[in-house]
């Protein structure tokens, strides 16, 4: 796939792959084969409390033994922040956990987090507009734009994912998916990192939202976060408009390859 990656965009401006593993997971032959297929970045995550093996100072002890591996391979480690760290030369590496003060700092409500009550964020906490959240994924070809892709070709708007999907891999491309959605009110709110305001064109305004983010965790307690309204919304409305505007694109490409044909 890497191989794949970079012969696809050689001669259309080339490409930046950063790989992302856990740092058990890597050996001197990995790194090395990572270089080889010409890998810019490998960023090395679970370097943090939650993760099992790696309470206290166990996480310490390997990220030393990491980074002895990667700077002896010729790798360095990334110096500008993650909006600027784009513009600096291959190869560098960067290491991080979910922290209290970095990343997803209080935990997402999903997953392992939400069924074991583990995630401490509350309405004031706007995963939406942090890392690796909402936040300019429609600005592709800029720096900081991101999405999720599920193995099955799903597209979501942010690595916490929203309740539905965007569209599909499988049947169109990325940048296909994202033009069509550009200029949506709810989409543009996520990717401005105001999911509060998803809902003004569909009767849901700020005070509404606030309101349904509120829910009950698995273990019974009081839980409020924008995640959970977002997932609300998309429940009840935007999932059946990005439905329908999939319908429309999948409409198209049929139209053109019968005209074509």
């Amino acid at each position: 796939m890497l191989e794949a990656l970079q012969e696809k965009y050689r001669d259309n401006g080339g490409i930046k792959v950063v790989v992302q593993t856990t740092g058990d997971l890597l050996t001197p032959k990995i790194i090395d084969e990572l270089l080889s297929r010409n890998v810019w970045s490998i960023s090395v995550s679970g370097m943090d409390d939650f993760h099992v093996g790696m309470e206290g100072d166990k996480k310490d002890a390997l990220a030393e033994k990491i980074k002895a591996m990667l700077e002896d391979a010729g790798i360095k480690h990334a110096d500008g922040e993650r909006d600027e760290r784009a513009l600096e030369k291959g190869p560098i590496f960067s290491m991080f956990g979910a922290s209290e003060d970095s990343w997803i700092g209080k935990l997402w409500p999903r997953g392992r987090a939400w069924e074991n009550g583990l995630s401490k964020a509350t309405i004031e906490d706007n995963f939406c507009n942090a890392w690796s959240g909402g936040l300019n994924f429609l600005q592709h070809g800029y720096a900081g734009s991101e999405v999720s892709i599920d193995p099955t070709g799903d597209v979501y708007p942010c690595c916490i994912k929203t309740a539905n999907p965007l569209g599909n891999l499988t049947e169109e491309p990325l940048v296909g998916i994202l033009d069509d959605l550009a200029g949506n009110p709810a989409i543009e709110a996520i990717n401005a990192g105001k999911p509060e305001r998803m809902g003004l064109t569909h009767g849901w305004d700020e005070q509404k939202f606030i309101a349904e983010s509120s829910t009950k965790t698995p273990n019974g307690e009081s839980y409020s976060n924008l995640c959970i309204g977002c997932d609300k919304f998309h429940v009840e409305v935007l999932g059946a408009v990005l439905d329908e505007k999939r319908r429309d694109r999948r409409a198209q490409r049929m139209g053109v390859l019968a005209t074509n044909g």
